[in-house]
């Protein structure tokens, strides 16, 4: 993972409800400080040696660096896909005060 102490993580679920369900159980379980769900998104990909369009909702996960492991086991349990998406961006810089949230929510989970 990077050197970052906060990471920004990215899923897609195939829809609002799925995405609502995850947002709240990464929220609930304090994974995630804050999950934000865009906007339904078109995703062009191959699966199975076939090009797919579907639409999907993307969650945004604002996280500390040191749960990216723990965030991963939890989408692979919860997701309704087979092979979820899950990438992590580093965060290197951001308002002290929403960085101090960010621990502050995620606190008492232990990677």
């Amino acid at each position: 993972m990077p050197d970052a102490a906060y990471l920004v993580g990215i899923t897609t679920t195939d829809s609002e409800d799925a995405a609502a369900t995850l947002a709240e159980g990464l929220v609930r379980n304090e994974l995630a400080a804050c999950v934000q769900i865009s906007s339904p998104i078109k995703s062009v990909y191959r699966w199975k040696g076939e090009i797919e369009t579907d639409t999907e909702w993307q969650l945004w996960i604002k996280t500390r660096s040191d749960l990216a492991d723990t965030v991963t086991a939890w989408i692979r349990e919860h997701h309704s896909y087979d092979v979820p998406e899950l990438v992590f961006m580093p965060v290197t810089a951001g308002n002290p005060e929403y960085l101090k949230w960010i621990i502050d929510e995620t606190r008492s989970v232990q990677p």
